[in-house]
């Protein structure tokens, strides 16, 4: 017998059936890898393949085996995933396979009906699938309780981990499940699920943090890359140019001026999905309003039914997105889904034709997952990135003529083709916004503590090991005199009134920072929310429609309106995520470079032609920084961004040194100044000698009245403590320092 078949055998009868009725021929390497670690090892285990691969049924056929063996006395497995999507998505799968046993699903998180829960509650066992905050407010609120719905477990498998690491949401968890295991007085096992992981070892260290068990990390065979893949180019808003519109000579008027007012990007993006099944990804909330709400303007253009094209992202109502995600997993109906992240994650929705990605994502990691939400089924995946610019003027600065999002977007996909490289998960060394969340935490669950036991309990947490005990200190005593937290008369620590008010809202639970936001009525449909509320009269863009406000419940934070015609643009607050050096430095290479890329269409192969004979004829390439006349200078370090950052941050500090001023920057590709009375050598020879003289000290490049506020507790923590972090988690001197020396090198 193969390996295979012996592994079959071992399943139950309801998991043989299960792969007989799906048709499975036979199993996948990686269900295979999966079942002998957790068969016949006590290991946890890390498994990191393709989307669609079938890694939820790789780890959960051999769970379930071992469950129907021997049925656990409490909840036998944990699953925990990022969103409540995506457990509802499994909840069904698992609902499926599991109908012939006894082995029951719960699923829990804010929008499941309390009956649902309470059943669990009254009789623990199968399996819970649930969020990170509805685990935090179980531990907050049923502290007591914990031994008996978790004094068995075994399993805990966290999906879709990528998204977790280096994430005060995936530290939030970690911490949960070493308080868990203090309560019970054991680790389960643990099983992370990833189609994207740049560095497994990593990966596999934050997994295993604290359980003092072995880890299987699997080593699958790379498979063929099976892409249809296509890059376009597009200038904005100009007829005038060849690319912007197609117009036939027998065209009526009508159609003339229809062409003309659309926007030349869109309507090809608009043309890449018609009557196909899509994802329309962007990397912004913004960004997919305006792109769901230009194709049905199309449409309406057109006199096409828009009816089929909607929108998914955070800030809908569930009844949106749970009508998107439904509509995309029916096969008998044409969808078109604007989104962001929410649907870059392994929802199963159905047979997907085609993607189509605005613009280029920020990571590699970011471009697979969307890339693999089609192809399914046996196709292979297929995507569309599309590129929009203002066409350049005569008298526009060297910078601004290259196009750095078509070079993004050719960088990544470059990297893995050619090394299959995917960007390594971080780590935070300060996380004290949690920090900050996990002592209230412990405190509402534990009650009073010394503050020596409450340090060495939640100082002892995984992701806190680099926190020194002077820094938590130093923020219990801050703590202290805000409130948050009290003493009591035997020298012990409580919540205090401050910290009770936090605790009451439910938005406590999450770790990542949300805002005040208005929800979005229409009639008795609920629409979403919006951070700013426009006054009555007004309107805004949201779900891809346009709606005027009829009244305002400031008290109740509700907004009631009405649907109006036409288009707006939205905006949200937020971080639009880093980028990799080993990106920008291919981005370098490519200009470099002659090759042709069999994936560019006709205008983003002659944009990239174009843009090569630039980088060449300005010296760009040659020289890292170029006089662009007068006293203007541009410096292109090709630097990921906390290197970009940390390197213009050391320039900005000693401005007055190197005689530059007006210091100006565009993402991390280049920084423009002014600098008199001097050249391009003698800057760079000062440059380059202070770093050799005393290296860059990351802590003096953040000045005493900077306040760098990210998450969502930071607001509560001490100036000097969120300083440190800063220079610790947002600043990488090493790439800058080595950055430097080799532009030095460009002049020697």
């Amino acid at each position: 017998m193969t390996e295979a078949d012996i592994i079959f055998e071992r399943f139950p009868d309801f998991i043989r059936e299960y792969i007989y009725s799906h048709e499975w021929e036979s199993l996948r390497d990686v269900q295979i890898a999966a079942a002998k670690s957790i068969f016949e090892t006590d290991n946890n285990l890390l498994l990191t393949s393709s989307t669609a691969s079938g890694k939820t049924e790789a780890a959960f056929f051999p769970i379930l085996s071992l469950l129907h063996e021997d049925a656990p006395s409490s909840v036998g497995v944990l699953y925990i995933a990022p969103l409540k999507s995506l457990i509802n998505d499994q909840f069904e799968r698992l609902e499926e396979l599991l109908d012939m046993t006894g082995v029951k699903v719960t699923h829990w998180h804010g929008d499941v009906a309390m009956s649902h829960k309470k059943k669990l509650l009254e009789k623990p066992s199968g399996i819970l699938q649930i969020t990170p905050e509805s685990l935090e407010a179980m531990l907050i609120n049923r502290s007591n309780d914990i031994p008996r719905l978790f004094g068995d477990l075994r399993f805990v498998v966290i999906d879709e981990i990528h998204t977790l690491t280096g994430t005060d949401r995936g530290n939030q968890i970690i911490c949960l499940l070493s308080r868990i295991a203090h309560l019970i007085g054991f680790h389960p096992r643990r099983i992370g699920l990833s189609a994207t992981i740049g560095d497994p070892s990593l990966a596999a260290g934050w997994l295993c943090a604290d359980t003092g068990r072995d880890i299987d990390v699997p080593v699958l065979n790379c498979e063929k890359i099976r892409w249809r893949l296509g890059l376009e180019h597009f200038y904005i808003q100009n007829p005038s140019s060849p690319e912007s519109v197609n117009i036939h000579e027998d065209s009526s008027e009508d159609d003339k001026k229809i062409k003309y007012a659309m926007d030349a990007g869109y309507e090809y993006a608009y043309d890449c999905v018609k009557n196909k099944k899509s994802l329309v990804f962007s990397n912004s909330r913004e960004e997919t309003e305006y792109i769901c709400a230009t194709l049905r303007q199309i449409a309406g253009l057109r006199h096409d039914d828009d009816r089929h094209i909607l929108i998914h992202h955070g800030n809908l109502s569930a009844s949106l997105r749970e009508e998107a995600e439904m509509k995309m997993r029916d096969d008998d109906k044409l969808a078109v889904t604007c989104a962001t992240v929410t649907m870059e994650l392994g929802i199963d929705i159905g047979k997907l034709e085609r993607v189509v990605q605005i613009e280029a994502p920020n990571t590699v990691s970011s471009f697979l997952q969307r890339l693999g939400r089609s192809g399914r089924r046996g196709d292979p995946p297929e995507m569309m990135m599309v590129f929009r610019e203002e066409d350049p003027l005569p008298n526009t600065p060297l910078p601004q003529l290259i196009p750095w999002e078509l070079l993004r977007g050719i960088a990544i996909i470059q990297l893995y083709i050619e090394e299959r490289f995917i960007e390594p998960p971080s780590r935070k060394k300060l996380p004290f916004s949690l920090l900050f969340h996990q002592t209230l935490s412990m405190l509402a669950s534990c009650g009073e503590l010394t503050a020596a036991r409450l340090a060495e309990r939640v100082l002892s947490l995984p992701p806190f090991t680099t926190v020194s005990k002077e820094d938590y200190k130093a923020l219990l005593v801050s703590m202290l005199n805000n409130g948050f937290i009290e003493m009591t008369e035997e020298k012990g620590l409580i919540v205090g009134l401050v910290g009770e008010k936090l605790l009451k809202s439910f938005k406590f639970y999450a770790v990542f920072k949300d805002s005040e936001d208005f929800t979005v009525r229409c009639g008795s449909d609920e629409i979403g929310t919006i951070t700013t509320p426009p006054p009555v009269g007004d309107r805004f863009a949201l779900a891809g429609r346009v709606w005027e406000v009829e009244e305002l419940d400031i008290t109740r934070k509700l907004l009631y309106v009405k649907k109006v015609e036409g288009k707006m643009e939205i905006s949200w607050p937020g971080d639009f995520g880093e980028i990799h050096t080993r990106i920008l430095r291919r981005m370098k290479q490519i200009l470099l470079e002659n090759t042709v890329y069999p994936y560019l269409k006709e205008n983003a192969a002659s944009r990239l032609e174009q843009a090569r004979r630039t980088a060449r004829n300005t010296g760009m390439l040659e020289h890292s920084l170029v006089h662009l006349g007068g006293y203007s200078w541009c410096l292109f370090p090709w630097l990921g961004t906390r290197s970009f950052r940390t390197l213009r941050k050391y320039i900005r500090k000693n401005a007055k040194e190197y005689n530059i001023s007006g210091i100006e920057f565009e993402g991390c590709y280049y920084i423009t100044f002014k600098m008199e009375k001097t050249t391009d050598i003698s800057f760079i020879s000062s440059l380059v000698a202070s770093v050799e003289r005393s290296g860059i000290d990351r802590y003096s490049l953040v000045e005493n009245g900077e306040i760098p506020v990210f998450e969502k507790y930071d607001n509560y923590i001490p100036h000097e403590l969120l300083r440190k972090a800063y220079a610790e988690d947002k600043l990488r001197a090493d790439e800058a320092e080595e950055q430097i020396r080799k532009i030095f090198e460009e002049f020697s």
